[in-house]
């Protein structure tokens, strides 16, 4: 796994953690940290596809 999806990934699941922590105490704060997780989500996923797709170029050739 690539450093920086690892990186993304550990973000996204603090920032759920947070917003799940943020919710229960009935802070609408949490919302911030939704969109903050819906992010990093999505940058793991690009850097995992970058990196297949990478690998996949090179034995390609």
């Amino acid at each position: 796994m690539p450093r920086n999806a690892l990186y993304a990934s550990i973000v996204f699941v603090l920032a759920v953690a947070a917003a799940v922590v943020s919710f229960v105490q009935g802070n609408w704060f949490g919302v911030i940290w939704v969109l903050l997780g819906g992010l990093s989500s999505n940058m793991a996923w690009f850097y995992l596809r970058k990196e297949r797709l990478n690998q996949a170029a090179e034995r390609n050739g």
